[in-house]
């Protein structure tokens, strides 16, 4: 190793060692599940504001057929919603491979409708024996700084509070109500459905799984800043930008850390560390230097202490990742590919491995 290379692997475990701790006590699994509220109620109150409770609602098929040259099939599916006197819908879509026994499934939080995508090679996915319950994002709350339009409408009554949800925790309500219709419906395997989504879905999709806990896998793509990225000595985006930038993502109290990210009582491995002891999994991307793939390693790192209390975590020796190593060994991993930002094909074939294995 070059002494420049010394100099910089000092420099990040230096910087990892700033982090604020994950435990209070003694490092056990009934101390962390106490702790674990506590982390849910500050990652609430100073980050995304809590997840919105559930509604009954009901679904409706609006369309079925077989597709993807007859191994698998397709729905068009519409959740309505009803509260107070207050309507919504919104669709999604069902995919599955035809076969008798339960399926393994995703659910995407998705940019688009179509199906497939350029995010999503379905017929692939269906030819490894996985099922997808998707949504395009926008069809849930619209990705701007408007409150009263989509989902939130539910909820929210009035202005936003300092503490009250932002879009980030309504895309995450979402993605907990499709995994209601996969349960009802009794097609998947429970023990093997997992929440993916890419960019800011990747950070909805940490959200939704460290709220929800039947997600029994969480997949970030490219979450960076926000998601699984340290943001503390982050490069790239800072939580500066993504306030001023994107502050319908988050709750308005996110804000008042810009340019204070030392003084934070949180950081991203907290996010990280509330899906335990289920797993969740880290992709990211060499050129993606916006997403900070060395910090979002750094968070696995930080957040490894907590699986290791249910008998997880392992393989991350490193300080700095390797571009095309695989990192983890059980509950929480890390990968970082060649490529830039996208959520690639080379993706989801390492999801899908990880899943089956």
């Amino acid at each position: 190793m070059s002494p420049k290379e010394c100099g910089r692997e000092r420099e990040t475990v230096a910087k990892a060692e700033k982090q604020p701790g994950l435990f209070v006590a003694d490092k056990t699994v009934e101390a962390w599940e106490r702790r674990r509220k506590e982390v849910g109620a500050i990652l609430s109150a100073e980050e995304y504001g809590a997840v919105p409770p559930y509604v009954n609602f009901s679904t409706e098929i609006v369309k079925k057929r077989e597709e993807f040259a007859g191994k698998g099939v397709m729905e068009w599916l519409r959740l309505d919603f009803e509260k107070d006197g207050i309507c919504f819908s919104f669709p999604a879509r069902l995919i599955y491979p035809l076969c008798s026994q339960k399926i393994p499934f995703f659910v995407f939080a998705n940019f688009s409708s179509e199906v497939p995508d350029r995010y999503f090679p379905a017929e692939e996915i269906i030819d490894h024996g996985f099922g997808v319950i998707s949504f395009n994002y926008e069809d849930v709350s619209v990705d701007r700084d408007t409150f009263g339009e989509g989902a939130e409408k539910l909820f929210l009554k009035g202005e936003r509070t300092q503490t009250d949800f932002g879009k980030i925790s309504i895309w995450a309500w979402a993605m907990s109500r499709l995994l209601d219709c996969l349960l009802q419906r009794g097609i998947a395997d429970e023990e093997r459905i997992g929440a993916i989504g890419h960019s800011r879905l990747g950070k909805t999709a940490l959200w939704a799984g460290a709220n929800d806990r039947r997600f029994r896998y969480v997949f970030s793509n490219n979450s960076g800043c926000s998601g699984a990225a340290l943001s503390r000595n982050k490069e790239g985006e800072t939580v500066e930008f993504i306030t001023k930038t994107f502050p319908h993502w988050f709750c308005k109290n996110y804000g008042n850390y810009a340019k204070r990210e030392s003084e934070m009582p949180f950081d991203q491995h907290f996010l990280l560390a509330m899906i335990a002891p289920e797993t969740v999994v880290v992709g990211a991307a060499e050129k993606d230097v916006w997403a900070d793939s060395k910090n979002q390693y750094l968070a696995c790192k930080a957040a490894e202490e907590v699986y290791r209390v249910y008998g997880k975590g392992g393989g991350f020796s490193d300080e700095i990742p390797k571009t095309g190593k695989e990192y983890g060994r059980s509950g929480i991993f890390f990968r970082e590919r060649k490529g830039t930002h996208y959520l690639s094909r080379e993706d989801w074939l390492y999801y899908i491995r990880l899943m089956q294995r």
